[in-house]
């Protein structure tokens, strides 16, 4: 873990509110794994005083990632600072995703901007699938501007504005229901809001598909002092709460109670 004050070395919006914003770190690049996420604060002094957490994106070379949104006061800051500005960054923290072997298929579903670490992931291990939703044409993030290469993301919006008129789940389910034999081959990655999650988790659990989610939570700290984002853990798993930035914030989708999410 290292705590630095890093330069910007661009901020550039990439959809509607949606900034892709790049620091450089050759520790912090160098160490990321996909993932993992980085606490920053958002200017200098107590003023907010809290970090704000953001899953790492992906890395060129000494440089690495965040796609953000501006959704309050901390994001909406974020958005006014300009190449050469410095931020308070502690990274990398988590746990990321288990790298498959050879010969799996891998199967990314993303909601939102839980594109930022499955970008990360399909850097490393160029999947075969990449299945993005959103609410609508608008919020569409290009991931091509992301990527060093052309991912061809198969696109679901909520109102039918792009794509698949309807839940990215419904990609997800028509894929594997035309593999149903090969299911022991395919790993599933996910990151999303929690009723796409649950789905995904549903669905793979029916086909006995392995699956790792990504799970987005508030943190105050990131480092489990202040135990503020406990998820409750699946009836056979030991412990009764996982902590999403010490635990996670990848873990088994069988691992959690979405029966409590």
């Amino acid at each position: 873990m290292i705590e630095q004050y890093i330069e910007i070395v661009f901020n550039n919006p990439l959809a509607s509110d949606t900034f892709l914003m790049g620091f450089q770190s050759p520790q912090i690049a160098g160490e990321a794994k996909p993932g993992q996420f980085v606490m920053i604060r958002v200017r200098s002094g107590l003023d907010p005083f809290l970090r704000r957490p953001f899953s790492i994106c992906g890395t060129k070379g000494d440089v690495f990632l965040v796609l953000y949104r501006v959704v309050g006061r901390g994001t909406a800051i974020m958005a006014e600072t300009i190449t050469g500005d410095r931020l308070s960054v502690l990274g990398p923290l988590g746990r990321g995703f288990d790298i498959p072997g050879k010969n799996i298929r891998c199967i990314l579903i993303a909601g939102g901007l839980g594109v930022a670490p499955l970008c990360f992931l399909a850097q490393k291990i160029r999947p075969e699938t990449f299945m993005a939703g959103y609410g609508s044409f608008s919020g569409i993030i290009p991931l091509d501007r992301i990527l060093e290469y052309d991912l061809h993301p198969s696109i679901a919006t909520d109102d039918g504005t792009e794509g698949h008129a309807g839940p990215v789940t419904d990609l997800l389910e028509a894929y594997l229901g035309q593999n149903p034999s090969e299911s022991h081959l395919l790993r599933v990655f996910t990151c999303g809001p929690e009723p796409m999650l649950k789905k995904v988790a549903e669905i793979t659990s029916a086909m006995g598909i392995s699956c790792q989610a990504s799970l987005e939570s508030h943190m105050a700290c990131g480092l489990g002092a202040c135990q503020g984002c406990a998820v409750k853990t699946a009836s056979d798993v030991k412990r009764t709460y996982f902590h999403v930035c010490q635990d996670g914030p990848v873990v088994s989708i069988a691992q959690i109670d979405w029966n409590d999410v």
